[in-house]
This record gives C-alpha cells, sequence and structure tokens, in this order.
C-alpha cells in the first residue's frame, strides 16, 4: 500500500474528503461546498458548471437539481459524471468520478425542506435551463407559485438529488516548486476494494 501521511492518512477516502472540505468551510471565503460538475450530452459533447455539493455520504455524493434541466438530462442520459473541488484558500482539489443515481423520496423532501422558503418557491418558478424572456416574468412566475403553494410547499415532482458513487478520486495538494502531492484511489466497481497510487505531479 502507498504510504500516506498527513492530511492524505486513511483508508477511507471519503472521511478524507469531509476532513478536507472542514478545513475549507473554515477558510474559504464563499460557498466551500461547491463543485464544477462535468457531463456530457448525447453527442459526447462536455459541458461543466458549477453546483452545491450538499452531502458526502459513507459512499457517495450528493447534490441536488431540477430534473427538467439540461444538467440532469445529461446525468440521466450517460448515467455517469464527474467533478472537482477545489480550494483556493488550502490549495488543495478533490478529482471524482463515477456512476451517478437519482435520489428521490425522504431524503429529498428532508434536503428540500432544510432549504429557505425562497429557495423552496424557487424551484418551482423556475423552467431551469429553458429561455426566459425577462427577469420580471420570473419574480411573476415566483408570485404566482407563493400564491398558489404558501409558506410550506412540498418537493416538486421534478426537483431532486443525485449522487455520484466513484470509482476513481483523485486527491491533490500544492507543492513547493510545482512538485504536488496526487494520490489516486481506484477500483473496478463500487463493491470492490480500493487500489490507490501515488502520481506524479
Amino acid at each position: 500500500m502507498t504510504e500516506r501521511t498527513g492530511i492524505f492518512a486513511g483508508d477511507d477516502p471519503f472521511a478524507i474528503a469531509r476532513a478536507w472540505l472542514g478545513e475549507a468551510e473554515r477558510t474559504e471565503p464563499n460557498d466551500p461546498s461547491a463543485i464544477a460538475l462535468a457531463t456530457v450530452d448525447a453527442s459526447g459533447l462536455p459541458n461543466v458548471r458549477m453546483v452545491l455539493l450538499k452531502e458526502i455520504e459513507a459512499q457517495g455524493f450528493v447534490f441536488y437539481t431540477n430534473y427538467e434541466s439540461s444538467k440532469a438530462e445529461e446525468l440521466d442520459g450517460a448515467g455517469r459524471a464527474a467533478f472537482v473541488m477545489h480550494w483556493k484558500s488550502l490549495r488543495r482539489q478533490v478529482r471524482v468520478r463515477g456512476p451517478v443515481e437519482r435520489v428521490e423520496g425522504p431524503q429529498a423532501d428532508a434536503y428540500y425542506a432544510s432549504r429557505s422558503l425562497q429557495s423552496r418557491l424557487g424551484a418551482w418558478a423556475s423552467r431551469q435551463s429553458r429561455p426566459l424572456d425577462s427577469r420580471g416574468s420570473l419574480l411573476a412566475e415566483v408570485a404566482k407559485v407563493t400564491a398558489r403553494l404558501g409558506t410550506n410547499p412540498p418537493r416538486p415532482p421534478f426537483w431532486g438529488g443525485y449522487r455520484l458513487t466513484p470509482l476513481e478520486l483523485e486527491f491533490w495538494a500544492d507543492g513547493p516548486f510545482r512538485l504536488h502531492d496526487r494520490f489516486r484511489w481506484t477500483r473496478g466497481d463500487v463493491d470492490s476494494d480500493w487500489t490507490v497510487t501515488r502520481l506524479n505531479p
């Protein structure tokens, strides 16, 4: 097994990722849980955008979106995705690749209920990724949704989560003279053991 010490120590990559995110929450000025999520469309053309990671589970990473968005279409179509978390304040990043599946039911309901009322109403009002006449028309739709659903709207049927269960993670930390530290964790499938390899910078 590759020897790892300090910030790279441990046999559970999810625990390492949680520890790094915990540090970033104390040092990063804005959105420490932001990830750059990469997908591909039906033609194989890549797409990337920033989303907020909401949970690091025992075996996966969970984020939420509108199921009618371009992002969701690409996630459902390919069934796989990748993301990177980068923290400038820590000079570290985590790269993740693997299959994705939807997160619905009580878990998605609980997260939706934890959001601010404005965000919950916004999820109903926004036809994410589709053309919009003006900001005024969006705000008018929010007003209509507010009048119709009140102060305790249920989770929209077109809104929920995705879980990325990695087959590969890479932990990277900046080093002097660009001699960075990189460790890649890989496994053949989600039930296999991890193999850890130190990579050249």
